[in-house]
């Protein structure tokens, strides 16, 4: 290895290398021919010693002998049934080809507790070269006699000590071979390693040019800011992740601060989107530009998990190196050309329309003339047949009682029970004469002629199942043969019960044993199955059995048209049906066998088959007994322990016929080691069941060429077609003659897409190899008709589905009638128009051609096929590739299944396999990844899912296959527990419509005719004005007001605070707080030696103390900043947003309390900020006696009152200046809204650190003269049931709330509202419940409140909503009186276009939005563009701008530069009204006039919050509101507690919280990949899998989604799983 590393390898040198691997690992070359021609080949790239020039070279020559299947035995690597030489040699080919060209594809992250595998395999040994560490083995057979590996005994005993893995595997993994294994592998991590050195100097030249001086540029190119609206990307002050200090509030209501990351104080830079990853590099070492210096005094200690580094993106978004590489490769690989998506299209008004599949003008088309049906050969009569199956039973228990019929064979080979033809005649006359007459009473039988009877036998007892089907037909009652069911709720027995109710059984037949081993209640009793009918269990031996009498003798008729058996068959979607064969058709069905078989008298018959249906039932029951033949009947249980034991059977007996599956003899092959004893030479017909199966073609040539040496000839393999409603179609004919070969046909699998036949050779990578099932049965006629529609008559190179017209065929699906109609009665039509024939053809469900010389070939199954964009593809086709993929020994053959799912109105491909519990991670991951490759190649079709799961995991049939349709429901309920899951919607969801051209909107040049702009009225509202009337109102100072109500109602109390009890634990009167204020004033002018107009922060708990702190501060002139405080538990991560907040607001000291002092000087804190850096902080625990000897009386109403700061959800810190004026106005108006009068009592549950939270809980009382009753939010983490019984004993009629208040109350007291009745909660008298939100209402949660408090006393009506933002901390509130608040539904799908549609309740793709509550007084709307800043018309999407006494002043940056003042509160409209000055909120939304009157009667005009510009993200050029994915992703799986989603680089993140065990969480990814896709037409590039309480939420209860993908790229979130979908 170390060899390679001298000098780079060319490309084709290295392609060439490869091709020496695969040939070594096919056993086409000796392990010496490979290293001669390795050394030639490297010869020149390393350093030799002299003398090596002159070595002869051999051509390659790869002799196709016995050797080459030796090899691949003992390797035992491959799956034999679906293994074919040319198709293995293609799909390496196609891999080999893909390598050279491949970009890295990331791999999923996965916790440690989810990885699946073995110690040993975790580990690299040392001194091992990267480019061999990094790939997957091949078989450890592989390895040469030279390959020692001296050091691997020393390592192994080394401890283990495992580093952080390239690109964030979990490790690497390596075999014990110095080839790296199958080649494949090796060269795929050469690929990654030469794809990420490739340009290193060019990822850091992106990384390093970045400049990030312009501390608020916004970058005009990047995907968020395409709408114009810079102005929201606001500057997050020094910090990309401020939070609030409660920044994660989660639904447990943890009020206190637990952020989960600190917040990187990294940059001053705009962060509003990131860009375009293009490269990536470890570097570190940036370094910090100069604008961020002065932060650079907080401590920071940003966690670090797996030893992630740190780097930064162009925009200077600190990112880990392994999360954004992976993203990295991720936008890479979609970067490559893959097939031309369809032409998308895009039809008006709204009508999203998928794409289409056009059909290509280049598909291929079949040629041929029409094709004529084809006769099998005339049924011959032979004189001595007998005139029915039960005659033929009565001649041989006669004439050759002693005759064997059946041996049975014990676990260990050994013949078990020897059943003669007088013993079966016997037992069977016994059993017919029990069930006739001993079941029920003589007048009330309960079993008649013509009833069905259900026969429960296991697959290890054929002798019960025989005399139980004999003594059936004897008493001419129809049995229907079923599975035993192993529990209640096996795999697809619900529909067996199905089938067993509609054909009316009551009585089962079973074995004694079998009777024993049934499920059994604790009475005894058997219970009753899941959809089974109530059954009687009957038990058939002999011991059980009454003697018939003498002269009773059961009617044996000739063969007629009563249905002889049932038998079941289950389809593509899991339903059973009951397929009847008449006696006739048995009997001519026999018959047939008989003559193409050359069935003789007493010939030995050894069957593996399953004989209690199809082919197994045909031959080894029926067929055998009318020519007296013995039969060998080999269990399944025997083959599992012994394959080879049909193979020393057939010796032992000398049998002349086998009955066999191709996994029989592949299973023979795998076990083959050169045995002496055994010889196939007495065979005159090994009968291949599934010879039918394109892939059945591999296993006989291979058993063939293994055994021919056993004496084995070619012209005995027989492989035969046969389906349950046709029974045999086609076998081929056992001939003496060797000379005339098998039809072989080599077809492209694109022409079979089409459903064409194309002959190819074996040189093209894509194509299939299919043996003839030999001619038509005798007596029947064959067409071959189109597989949909009309039931045409097929071309001759034309793919259809064979129908069979015979007397040996099913008749009907018992009991119903209409498919028995579409399967069993058709007339297949000639072109021309006329009939086939006037008798009725069987449609046999297989699909193929006929041949030359009437030869049928079978290409699949109508079940198995798959329709992709017009184009048919064949499970088994899929499954065959998948299994040639090497190396194998990652999942379990036979243990893999493919279905499609419907997704986006096409049909997807979908992979699920069974994965050995030794392979790694990363070679199970290598593994999917070539699949997919080999897949895409070879059939032209993607895959949407790819999912191994852990071994035995999967439903089982019970004869041990695979259970389809279960397994399909499972993928489909999100309950399969995959361990590893690879989807591709990227590259194989080509149909998503194309994204409206953004139409010109109304510009200047528009007609404006008074009110109207392009004929609509403008969207503008108002809401009633500001009268002066009270008493206060002369007052235009808050401080004056206090003063006043001192002096007026000193007594009046204006605060309660409530505990977590509910008691009263302090309030304040008006005198109180003026005293209080007036000595906090003293405070800070005595201590703090503070000037007028200086900004004081106020780090309290919520309560009274803050009221206090903030009056003493107007009393002092001083501007007032709350501060939420850090949490005492979470120190390190909330103290640093407190820091921020000080320092950006520019504060001159800190005013607290006395605890809070302490926690600020406690270890903890010092580590995190030092406390020298703290301004001085003052307690005010302890005032001073005496007041301050004057109060400040300010002049100016225009000057700052107080600054509101608080944290975005996109984590922007923001700080708002409200002067005294917009104090007054913003109080007056909630007072006139919510009436607001000393008498009245409101409860406030509300945070009071910011926006109108802080109005309500510290000024609008003194405005006011109300009490309010304060309940710290806090506080219902430990009672819950606070808030509501507190409204209900102080009989409060007002109350507001937080979204995570009401979330916790209807989360918590969900099933406690019977017991809070008891208690006396009654709510009838709240009038108003006002949820306070800068957000759209979320209609579900307050719904849910509403009718969960229903019973106690709360009207729907009362819950409502307000509506805030930064520039106006009120806009909407829904008050006391007024109409209520309406709803309206709108088109989803038009939104995206930024249009309103609206539609009713219940259509497709409709979004409910509730009004935001009533606008308030003084307040005026209008929605304008936010790009033109043109006024839009009622109805229409647009910006809310508004215009109120209350708007604030502006943003306070402690930098001086005032961000983006004059486009956020003062911008004028483009034309209209151009002169009145508007505030931007950044929320999108539209006003609706509605049929309502206001009080002032005039018509009520309703405004709709849809949500913010800056969290909306556009994609495929429409704009999403997050929300409305999160709610769709929600909705998808039980399991799902919350999401949240956001973009990175045009990448959609979906991040989900699982509730559940782990072994779930990769259930979710393609339920979320699906959902998105179907409801948003929206790909998702990455899921995220966490724990619960992983994304943050703030005291609003908003999710903090930019924090959160802060998180995710510093790999911080500590995920369950990633998936990144390809």
């Amino acid at each position: 290895m170390a060899e390679r590393e001298a000098s780079p390898l060319p490309l084709d040198v290295r392609a060439r290398l490869a091709e020496l691997e695969l040939e070594l690992s096919e056993g086409d070359i000796t392990q010496k021919g490979y290293e001669k021609k390795r050394s030639k080949l490297i010869r020149a790239y390393i350093p030799h010693p002299g003398g090596m020039e002159g070595m002869s070279h051999r051509p390659f020559f790869a002799p196709l002998s016995a050797a080459r299947f030796h090899r691949r035995r003992s390797s035992g690597t491959r799956d034999e049934r679906y293994r074919s030489d040319v198709h293995s040699e293609a799909v390496q080919a196609v891999l080999a080809r893909h390598v050279e060209s491949k970009v890295a594809v990331p791999m999923p992250s996965k916790r440690r507790s989810l990885v699946v595998q073995t110690s040993m395999d975790a580990y690299t040994p040392p001194g091992l070269s990267p480019l061999c560490s990094d790939s997957s083995s091949g078989s450890e057979e592989e390895a040469g006699p030279g390959d020692d590996m001296p050091g691997m005994e020393h390592w192994m005993t080394r401890p283990a000590h495992l580093g952080p893995a390239h690109l964030g595997s979990t490790s690497s993994s390596s075999s014990s071979t110095q080839s790296g294994g199958s080649g494949n592998a090796g060269r795929l991590a050469d690929s990654l390693a030469h794809t990420h050195l490739s340009h290193p100097h060019l990822a850091h030249a992106h990384l390093t040019h970045t400049h990030l001086t312009q501390s608020h540029h916004v970058s005009a190119h990047h995907s968020q800011t395409h709408h114009g609206i810079g102005h929201l990307s606001l500057k997050r002050k020094a910090a990309l992740g401020v939070a609030e200090n409660g920044g994660s509030l989660r639904r447990s209501c943890e009020f206190g601060s637990d952020m989960l990351w600190p917040p990187p104080l990294e940059s001053d830079e705009n962060h509003s989107a990131p860009p375009d990853v293009t490269g990536y590099s470890s570097d570190s070492s940036h370094s910090r530009p100069h604008s961020e210096r002065h932060i650079g005094t907080i401590a920071r200690n940003t966690q670090k998990y797996g030893n992630a580094e740190r780097m930064e993106t162009g925009d200077g978004v600190p990112v880990s190196s392994r999360v954004s590489a992976k993203i990295q490769q991720l936008v890479n690989t979609l970067k490559m050309p893959r097939r031309p998506p369809l032409r998308e299209f895009f039809v008006d008004d709204f009508e999203e329309l998928l794409e289409v599949q056009q059909p290509d003008p280049k598909q291929p088309r079949p040629e041929g003339a029409e094709m004529l049906a084809v006769s099998g050969e005339a049924l011959g009569v032979v004189t001595n047949w007998p005139p029915s199956l039960e005659a033929a039973l009565q001649r041989w228990g006669t004439i050759s009682p002693k005759a064997p019929c059946l041996t049975s064979l014990d676990t260990t080979g050994k013949p078990l029970y020897v059943l003669t033809y007088g013993k079966l005649w016997s037992r069977s006359i016994k059993l017919a004469f029990n069930i006739l007459h001993k079941l029920g009473s003589k007048q009330e039988p309960m079993v008649r002629p013509g009833d069905r009877v259900a026969l429960v036998f296991p697959n290890n007892d054929p002798v019960a199942f025989m005399v139980a089907f004999y003594g059936c037909l004897l008493a001419e009652v129809v049995p229907v043969p079923i599975e035993v069911p192993l529990t209640r709720k096996d795999a697809g027995s619900q529909q067996i019960g199905f089938l067993l109710g509609s054909c009316g059984v009551t009585v089962a037949l079973t074995s004694d044993a079998c009777h024993k081993g049934l499920p059994k209640s604790a009475t005894g009793e058997i219970p009753q199955f899941r959809g089974w009918p109530k059954l009687l269990w009957f038990v058939t031996e002999s011991k059980h059995l009454s003697k018939p009498p003498r002269d009773w003798f059961p009617h044996i008729k000739d063969a007629n048209n009563d249905t002889a058996y049932i038998e079941y068959k289950t389809c593509k979607d899991g339903s059973v049906l009951g397929v009847t064969v008449m006696r006739i058709a048995l009997l001519t069905h026999c018959q047939a066998l008989t003559q193409s078989c050359g069935y003789t008298e007493a010939e030995t018959i050894v069957n593996v088959l399953d004989f209690k249906k199809d082919v197994g039932l045909w031959h080894g029951i029926l067929t055998s007994v009318m020519n007296m033949m013995h039969v060998i009947s080999v269990p399944y249980s025997l083959m599992k322990v012994n394959p080879l034991s049909w193979i020393q059977k057939v010796y032992h007996f000398k049998a002349k016929v086998a009955c066999v599956k191709s996994r029989d003899m592949h299973w023979a092959l795998v076990a083959h080691r050169e045995q002496k004893d055994i010889s196939l030479s007495s065979l005159r017909m090994l009968l291949v069941a599934d010879g039918s199966n394109p892939w059945s073609i591999s296993s006989c040539d291979a058993f063939l060429n293994v055994f021919q040496s056993k004496g084995l000839r070619s012209e005995v393999i027989c492989p035969c077609a046969s389906s349950p409603e046709a029974l045999t179609v086609a076998i081929r004919r056992p001939v003496e003659d060797s000379s005339q070969p098998p039809g072989r046909g080599v077809l492209s699998m694109q022409g079979l897409s089409y459903s064409v036949v194309r002959v190819d050779t074996e040189e093209r990578l894509s194509v299939l190899t299919v043996q003839d099932v030999g001619t038509v049965m005798p007596g029947a006629l064959v067409c071959v008709v189109k597989p949909d529609g009309v039931p045409l008559l097929c071309k001759t190179d034309e793919i259809g589905e064979l129908c069979v017209c015979s007397v040996a065929t099913g008749t009907s699906y018992y009991g119903l009638t209409g498919m028995t109609k579409n399967t069993f009665e058709v007339f297949p039509v000639a072109s021309g128009g006329g009939l086939v024939s006037e008798y009725a053809f069987v449609r046999t469900g297989l699909l193929g051609f006929v041949g030359p010389g009437g030869l049928v070939f079978i290409s699949g199954k109508m079940d198995g096929l798959i329709v992709v964009s017009g184009r048919r593809h064949n499970a088994d086709d899929i499954i065959a590739t998948a299994l040639a993929v090497e190396p194998m020994k990652f999942i379990y053959r036979g243990r893999i299944a493919v279905f499609s799912v419907t997704v986006l109105r096409d049909e997807r491909i979908v992979v699920v396999a069974e994965q050995r519990p030794d392979s790694t991670e990363e070679d199970s991951f290598q593994w999917m990844s070539r699949v997919l490759q080999a897949i895409d190649s070879i059939h032209g079709v993607g895959v949407f899912c790819l999912g191994l799961v852990p071994a035995n995991s999967l439903p089982k049939t019970p004869l041990g296959g695979l259970h389809l349709s279960e397994t399909k429901q499972l993928y489909l309920e999100g309950g399969l527990h995959p361990c590893n899951v690879l989807m591709c919607p990227h590259t194989c969801v080509t149909n998503l419509p194309k994204p409206r051209q953004k139409q010109p909107e109304i510009g200047p040049a528009s007609v404006m005719v008074g009110n109207l702009v392009s004929g609509k009225r403008i969207a503008m509202a108002s809401g009633r004005d500001l009268g002066q009337t009270d008493d206060n109102d002369q007052f235009l100072f808050l401080s004056e007001v206090l003063q006043w109500r001192s002096q007026t109602t000193p007594e009046h109390i204006l605060y309660t605070l409530l505990s977590s009890r509910g008691a009263v634990s302090s309030s304040l009167t008006c005198l109180q707080l003026h005293k209080r204020a007036e000595r906090v004033a003293a405070l800070l002018l005595e201590r703090g030696g503070l000037q007028e107009g200086d900004h004081i922060a106020l780090v309290y708990p919520p309560g009274i103390d803050l009221i206090a702190a903030f009056y003493g501060c107007l009393y002092a002139g001083c501007v007032p900043i709350t501060v939420r405080p850090p949490h005492p538990q979470n120190i390190s991560t909330t103290l640093p947003t407190v820091k921020m907040i000080v320092e950006v607001s520019r504060s001159a000291c800190v005013m607290t309390t006395a605890v809070i002092c302490k926690l600020l000087r406690s270890k903890e804190a010092v580590a995190t900020v030092d406390i020298r850096n703290w301004p001085p902080v003052l307690d005010t625990d302890d005032l001073p006696k005496k007041k301050s000897p004057a109060l400040y009386k300010p002049c100016n109403p225009d000057a700052l009152a107080y600054l509101d700061f608080s944290v975005s959800t996109t984590g922007m810190l923001a700080g708002v200046q409200v002067s005294h004026n917009a104090v007054g106005a913003f109080c007056r108006s909630v007072k006139l809204q919510c009436e607001l009068y000393p008498s009245r009592e409101v409860a406030i549950c509300l945070d009071p650190y910011c926006g109108l939270g802080f109005v309500l809980w510290c000024l609008c009382s003194v405005y006011s003269g109300h009490q309010s009753i304060l309940i710290p939010p806090v506080e219902l983490e430990s009672n819950p049931a606070l808030w509501l019984l507190a409204v209900s004993q102080l009989r409060v009629r007002d109350t507001f709330c937080s979204y995570s208040v009401m979330e916790l109350c209807t989360k918590g007291l969900g099933l406690q509202t019977d017991a809070l009745k008891a208690r006396g909660l009654d709510l009838s008298r709240v009038r108003a419940c006002v949820v306070v939100a800068e957000e759209r209402p979320r209609m579900s949660l307050t719904h849910s409140f509403s009718k969960l408090f229903k019973d106690l006393g709360l009207h729907p009506r009362s819950v409502s909503t307000a509506f805030g933002c930064r520039v106006n901390l009120a806009i909407c509130l829904q008050g006391t009186s007024g109409p209520d608040p309406t709803t309206v539904y709108v088109d989803m799908r038009a939104l995206r276009h930024d249009r309103v549609r609206l539609v009713e309740r219940g259509s497709p793709h409709s979004l409910p939005l509730m009004e935001s509550g009533k606008i308030l007084p003084g307040v005026r709307i209008i929605i304008a563009n936010p790009e033109t800043k043109g006024p839009l018309g009622d109805s229409h999407l647009g910006e809310i701008w508004v215009h109120s006494a209350h708007n604030g002043s502006g943003y306070y940056s402690g930098y001086g530069e005032e961000v983006l003042q004059s486009d956020h509160f003062t911008s004028r409209l483009s034309f209209g009204d151009t002169s009145t000055v508007w505030a931007r909120t950044g929320y999108l939304g539209f006003l609706r006039r509605t049929e309502l009157t206001d009080a002032s009667g005039e018509r009520h005009d309703a405004l709709y919050v849809v949500g913010a510009l800056e969290e909306a993200m556009e994609l495929r050029g429409m704009r999403y509101h997050p929300i409305d994915i999160e709610t769709s992703v929600i909705r998808t799986h039980q399991s799902i507690m919350e999401c949240a989603v956001f973009p990175w680089t045009n990448l959609l993140v979906v991040v989900v919280e699982l509730e559940g065990s782990e072994q779930e969480a990769l259930d979710l990814v393609p339920m979320v990949t699906k959902a998105v896709l179907e409801e948003h037409y929206l790909i998702v590039g990455v899921v995220v899998v966490t724990d619960i309480g992983v994304i943050p939420i703030n005291s609003r209860g908003e999710k903090q989604r930019m924090h959160l993908r802060d998180g995710f790229l510093q790999d911080q979130l500590d995920p369950i799983y990633v998936a990144y979908n390809m």
